[in-house]
């Protein structure tokens, strides 16, 4: 298998505000790249180079699964964000769930409370899990594609996601992303894959 870090699905100056592109040089193009570029010199010459990143990310552990994970994680996270995004999901199966889960508001409230509180570098997910919406967040490199629940949209909550643009202000740059980043047709389509 041929392990490539996707384009960025946008220009790196069309999140800004809340995201520079001064802080996308940086994050796309050191942290991703570089999460990339020690996993491929990790599989170079095992059976796990012929795998997919996924089944790499669920089989394996220490340096190879936090680089693998890494880059997974990085790779939906750009997807779960586009220029002019964010607010309550538009109608249709994803904001029915939403109200489900008690409503926009609610849910926003839930991300940025809990983006907010992980302890360290990690990750707060928006998940489907027996058929309801929940908020969850992993620490470092863990990812829900290990576990049974179905990831939607992540948001990036170490330090080189918000630092540049927002500085210690982690819950700043969570509202940002919830109010003007969200891709809610991300999660849409996640939702039915």
């Amino acid at each position: 298998m041929e392990f490539v870090v996707p384009a960025l699905p946008y220009a790196k100056d069309a999140l800004e505000p809340v995201m520079s592109s001064e802080t996308l040089e940086f994050h796309y193009e050191k942290h991703h790249k570089g999460y990339m570029t020690k996993l491929k010199a990790a599989l170079e010459g095992t059976p796990d180079a012929a795998k997919s990143l996924e089944d790499v990310v669920k089989t394996s552990q220490g340096g190879v699964f936090n680089n693998a994970a890494q880059v997974w994680n990085h790779t939906f996270w750009w997807n779960s964000l586009k220029p002019n995004g964010g607010g309550a999901p538009p109608a249709g199966e994803l904001a029915d769930l939403v109200e489900k889960y008690g409503g926009w508001d609610k849910l926003r409230a839930d991300i940025i409370a809990k983006g907010g509180a992980q302890f360290g570098s990690g990750w707060a997910w928006l998940v489907l899990a027996d058929g309801e919406l929940k908020v969850v967040t992993t620490a470092n490199a863990e990812t829900p594609i290990t576990s049974d629940v179905k990831p939607l949209l992540t948001i990036d909550v170490w330090e080189h996601a918000y630092y540049l643009d927002h500085r210690n202000a982690r819950p700043a740059f969570l509202e940002a992303v919830c109010d003007k980043l969200l891709n809610w047709d991300f999660a849409a389509a996640n939702l039915k894959a």
